[in-house]
């Protein structure tokens, strides 16, 4: 009998402890999480570890939920919102968690709440790649990591989560492509990754995830077509602004209420089933290439309140007996090529509605208005009829260039190497002694995040190191023949390797010791930056390599680009040779293409790239390529040193004055301006500034103050976009300069701009994306 009684007592008592147990173990781990969160100050209310957590006063900042005696929400806001203007995988003070925050550490703190139903944690400076292990929390439903630093490509493990129905990951660094496998949740129903830097193109597959009712990718650089989405019949909320689609509009689910589809490059009509779209409140298609005549029944949707179709192409007229629906406050059809009268239901005195129409061809208001024959430039929408003969003629070269393009790469010893199959980002570890921004195991591991940029690669010759003799034997012992030049950035000599290749050869001096082993990783990740309308570097050599206290010098190996620079193009002794408006557009398009790529494609990103108009070359079909690109990955202190006259002396300053490394886009706003001005006149000072300005309104000026070839071969609005955009580069302050994207959207658009006044259809070439 005693011995039953003394079971009885030892059960109760593990029943009475166990709770307990628990609750002491899950305080333990958000103490844990707390420290590693680096004691934000919303996480004061959990100072005393004693506490039950379930018990926790929840605020609009914290929240702890409990079933029974197990945590299944966390919440926490963080006050980090502020975003660094350039952040390329490391910590930035008071802005992210500190370099000793490792991700993988936390999430695997985390996992040990695998009861967690709800995990929100944004804006508390997070960095790193989020690992695949976070797919531990299989019992998670809803994950919200927005307003954070997490940069490589979003874990394919997330998939493994079935029962997962909110993923947002807005306002991050993802700069993967968008995943091919949300199809595989059963439940998923909101989809947030916007204000990324993803890429490529929106998988066909989404359009299987039938339990969406939100999709938002906003702000990224996703590119190609809309896939088609009828079969989520529960989509309410489409979000793909600010993004680099193309092709024409897909019909869409008819229960969406939202649509935004603003600043990308959609072409064709907008389609006639958008108006049997009978839920929709909020359209918003401005800044885009979209032709023809919007469907009359858009105005009339029961549920219609806001209609935005401002900066596109479209044209026509409306018909008298246009209505609009009572709903409807706010119509802007600005910027297009619109005609004839505007409705009674779009005046502006109608129920307080507000209407925009300026910059169209309507008989109302010709002060703001274009004349009748600027918005009856012909234009062949993509449904038109085509003239058989021009098609045929198009099949031909193309088939002809195909047939050349095998021909020249199976005679070219040179053959294409792909890009190394990515590497997933590590975690960030302790730098190498020897470097002085970057961690050993960032430069091994940086990537290429775009498919396109891979493609792009495939024609380029394979990385190598030459030996010094190599380049020696190609240059003639670098006799004075062979010498190009010297700049800001070291000597150039061109040499003839011994197959027969032309190769220029830039010397850097090491004014910084680095070992071995790092310098041969920065090489290697400077290797990694492959673009079309970059320089392709075909290798290095590093002289010193048998004892590394001797290495002071390292020859970069590029590929020899025939056709002289840039300036030599524009307005000078040889007017046969200078580029038109419209071929300067495409190099400027060029070149901003390869410096978003710079920026973007690969991380770290290179953000210093010491931009002029001399590092721009152009090959023998006039394809702009740029120089001299992210040598700032090898040479940090290499200016330093220089106006200390330290070691020995590859490089000199232009003028022997020290430069600051300027911010892309303000040198390339001086790009801009030796453009439109002409290499003689182009000089980056306030009353340059002042002049531009006045040139914008003012067509005496712009006759006084650009390039004589610009004016003659430019449209009044195509040269107004660039100019308007030159201003806001070379801004004084750099938090009022625009985005590399934002500067090469404009570009494109002031080049479709241009091939309309000129009558021709060059805008396929024109909207291209990064």
């Amino acid at each position: 009998m005693a011995w039953h009684f003394t079971a009885a007592f030892m059960i109760a008592t593990c029943l009475m402890l166990f709770p307990r147990s628990e609750q002491s173990s899950q305080g333990e781990v958000l103490q844990q999480l707390r420290k590693q969160l680096e004691y934000p100050k919303q996480l004061d209310v959990w100072n005393n570890p004693n506490s039950d957590p379930c018990y926790t006063q929840p605020t609009s900042v914290v929240t702890v939920a409990c079933e029974g005696n197990a945590i299944t929400e966390l919440k926490i806001i963080g006050d980090r919102i502020t975003k660094p203007p350039k952040f390329s995988g490391y910590p930035v003070s008071n802005i992210t968690l500190s370099e000793a925050f490792v991700l993988d550490s936390f999430v695997t703190t985390l996992a040990r709440l695998p009861a967690l139903h709800v995990v929100i944690l944004v804006s508390l400076g997070l960095w790193g790649p989020l690992p695949d292990k976070i797919h531990r929390l299989s019992s998670l439903q809803v994950l919200d990591l927005s307003s954070n630093f997490l940069y490589g490509s979003i874990p394919p493990k997330l998939s493994a989560m079935p029962k997962l129905h909110t993923l947002t990951l807005d306002g991050n660094f993802f700069n993967g492509t968008v995943p091919d496998w949300f199809n595989l949740y059963s439940n998923l129903t909101v989809l947030r990754l916007q204000r990324n830097r993803l890429k490529g193109p929106i998988p066909a597959s989404i359009g299987k995830a039938t339990m969406l009712s939100e999709l938002a990718l906003a702000g990224n650089s996703i590119a190609g077509e809309v896939p088609q989405l009828g079969s989520l019949n529960k989509l309410e909320m489409l979000d793909l602004r600010d993004n680099e689609l193309d092709g024409e509009l897909p019909e869409l689910p008819t229960a969406l209420v939202t649509i935004l589809l603003s600043k990308n490059s959609l072409k064709g009509e907008i389609p006639e089933q958008f108006g049997q779209l009978n839920r929709l409140q909020h359209l918003d298609l401005s800044f885009n290439f979209l032709v023809g005549k919007p469907p009359e029944k858009l105005f009339a949707l029961p549920s219609i309140s806001y209609l935005n179709l401002a900066a596109n192409m479209l044209s026509g007229s409306f018909s008298t007996s246009l209505t609009c629906s009572s709903t409807l406050g706010f119509v802007d059809l600005s910027t297009n090529q619109l005609t004839g009268d505007l409705p009674v239901c779009l005046n502006v005195n109608v129920n307080n509605r507000v209407v925009k129409f300026d910059g169209n061809c309507f008989s109302d208001d010709p002060e703001h208005q274009h004349e009748t024959k600027y918005c009856q430039q012909p234009h062949k929408g993509r449904g038109s009829n085509k003239d058989v003969g021009l098609v045929v003629t198009v099949v031909g070269v193309v088939f002809i260039v195909l047939v050349l393009s095998l021909i020249l790469m199976a005679s070219n010893r040179r053959s294409c190497q792909r890009v190394l199959a990515e590497q997933q980002l590590l975690q960030k570890q302790m730098q190498d002694n020897s470097t002085s921004g970057m961690s050993t195991e960032l430069l091994v591991n940086a990537r290429y995040i775009s498919q396109a940029v891979k493609l792009g690669t495939q024609i380029m010759p394979m990385y190598r190191a030459f030996s010094l003799e190599e380049l020696k034997e190609a240059t003639k012992s670098f006799e004075r023949s062979a010498f190009l030049g010297e700049g800001s950035i070291g000597k150039l000599y061109k040499g003839k390797l011994e197959n027969g290749t032309l190769i220029a050869i830039r010397c850097l001096a090491l004014h910084q010791r680095y070992s071995i082993r790092n310098l041969k990783l920065r090489l290697d990740l400077l290797a990694k930056l492959r673009h079309p309308n970059l320089v392709c570097l075909l290798g290095h050599c590093i002289d010193g390599e048998v004892d590394e206290s001797s290495v002071k010098r390292v020859f970069l190996v590029y590929e020899y680009v025939p056709s002289g620079t840039f300036p030599s193009y524009l307005s000078g002794s040889s007017p046969e040779k200078t580029l038109n408006w419209c071929e300067r557009l495409q190099v400027l398009m060029n070149i901003a293409k390869a410096v978003h790529f710079l920026h973007t494609g690969i991380i770290p990103g290179s953000l210093y790239n010491r931009l002029k108009p001399s590092s721009i070359l152009l090959d023998e079909h006039l394809v702009a390529k740029l120089s001299d690109y992210g040598l700032s990955i090898i040479t940090e202190e290499i200016y330093k040193h220089e106006a200390a006259g330290e070691g020995q002396r590859c490089v000199e300053d232009n003028g022997g004055e020290l430069e600051n490394l300027e911010d892309d886009v303000l040198s390339f706003g001086g790009i801009l301006l030796e453009v439109l001005m002409g290499p003689k006149r182009h000089r980056k000072d306030l009353s340059v500034l002042s002049e531009l300005v006045l040139s914008i309104s003012k067509q005496e000026e712009r006759e006084q103050v650009l390039d004589p070839v610009v004016l003659s071969t430019s449209s009044q609005d195509s040269l107004s976009m660039v100019i308007s955009i030159t201003v806001k580069c070379l801004s004084v302050e750099s938090s009022a300069r625009p985005s590399i994207e934002e500067v090469l959207w404009n570009l494109q658009y002031a080049a479709q701009v241009q091939a309309i006044s000129d009558g021709d259809q060059r805008s396929e070439v024109s909207s291209q994306t990064c």
